[in-house]
């Protein structure tokens, strides 16, 4: 264990096949570690966050992961060995019990490297395989009848289009899904195949998933404040932000972290609404994006379609609400969907084809690139020929 360090150490850069070893050797007290995308794009920003020329002054760091940018300009997040070994130690109380797990997330994105953490302080198996899962059914067979998967929504949703994969993944103790909304049909389709899912909610500011199914793990408090926030509270919590004191002070105060996301409780559960910043004002009227997503998702379902939300500035209504989706359908048939479940003034003005849709190493949805995209064909469109 890291006994701490009173003096500024170097920030060891390490590459994906070179995680899981580095990071067993921070666990032991060695130098912290900047795990690096493979990604040339990618891994220039991660870099531009982790700035990894400078020393480290936390104590305690194990690892300082680049926030995803899915939303914004990324961040450097510190970890210490303290909050890794509670996320794991929480994990697997919850889910009852150490198994082996499989690798299918980017690792240096929180949820693969989480996986790699986990398996490490265990002393079980965290197996790489495809992202697409196509090789799963050829390695369960080498994995403990205790074993753990975790994916994102797309991935999950590929896997149930290939039986002998989705079989695979019925054999799981534990199938954690988590780094953006999951619809319900997806769930549904999910277990119905015998898939046992957890739905999760995390960041890497939590050291991964810190909330499963509704109910935050052993060890972690959950409050919203009055704008309905998410408040966490953890010793699994991040140290703080690289070389961002300001934005550290700002967000983790009195041992609690002011997440940007939005929820409330649904019979003793936490439900997640959407981020704060997904409140937008369009023609006078306050409208969560979130709740026009959720809506768009289940068109998207039914169309066999990925889709997403934007807000984007407009002189006429402040805010337009814009659909993007990567298969071409009918605004109509989506605006009379959105309009079941909330006022007319929520739904898109607009259905955008683009395809492929800007994806995440880690299955999100590249918001600022979709946005900036959009915006592009917007201006574009109003240019005087």
């Amino acid at each position: 264990m890291n006994a701490g360090r009173p003096e500024p150490v170097p920030l060891r850069t390490v590459e994906p096949s070179e995680v899981a070893a580095a990071l067993a050797s921070s666990l032991r007290g060695g130098s912290p570690i900047a795990p690096l995308p493979t990604d040339p794009i990618d891994r220039a920003a991660a870099i531009a966050a982790l700035q990894p020329w400078e020393p480290v002054t936390e104590s305690d760091t194990v690892a300082v992961l680049a926030t995803s940018g899915s939303t914004g300009a990324r961040k450097g997040v510190v970890l210490s060995g303290e909050a890794i070994r509670a996320s794991a130690e929480a994990t697997h109380l919850w889910l009852g019990g150490l198994g082996d797990w499989v690798l299918a997330l980017p690792s240096h994105y929180i949820a693969g490297f989480m996986v790699l953490a986990r398996a490490c302080l265990a002393a079980t198996r965290a197996m790489p395989i495809r992202s697409d899962l196509n090789d799963l059914p050829e390695v369960v067979g080498a994995l403990s009848p205790r074993r753990y998967i975790s994916l994102v929504p797309p991935q999950l949703d590929r896997a149930l289009r290939r039986h002998d994969v989705a079989d695979a993944l019925a054999s799981f103790s534990a199938v954690l899904v988590g780094g953006g909304p999951i619809s319900d049909d997806l769930v549904k389709r999910a277990r119905l195949a015998g898939i046992h899912v957890v739905k999760t909610y995390g960041m890497t500011e939590t050291c991964g998933g810190c909330v499963y199914d509704g109910q935050p793990l052993p060890g972690v408090d959950i409050e919203l404040d009055d704008d309905d926030r998410i408040m966490i509270r953890s010793n699994s919590l991040f140290s703080g932000y690289r070389l961002r004191r300001d934005l550290t002070d700002e967000l983790l105060k009195d041992g609690w972290f002011r997440t940007q996301d939005r929820g409330n409780r649904d019979g003793g559960r936490l439900a997640v609404l959407g981020r704060c910043d997904d409140v937008v004002v369009t023609g006078g009227h306050k409208v969560d994006l979130g709740e026009v997503d959720r809506c768009v998702q289940h068109w998207a379902t039914d169309q066999d379609a990925h889709a997403a939300v934007l807000g984007v500035p407009d002189a006429v209504w402040g805010t337009v609400i814009i659909a993007v989706s990567d298969v071409p359908g009918s605004l109509d048939d989506l605006q009379a969907l959105v309009c079941r479940s909330l006022p007319g003034y929520a739904m898109p003005r607009e259905l955008i084809y683009l395809n492929p849709l800007p994806w995440l190493a880690n299955g999100k949805p590249d918001r600022v690139a979709i946005t900036s995209m959009v915006v592009e064909m917007l201006d574009k469109r109003q240019a005087p020929v």
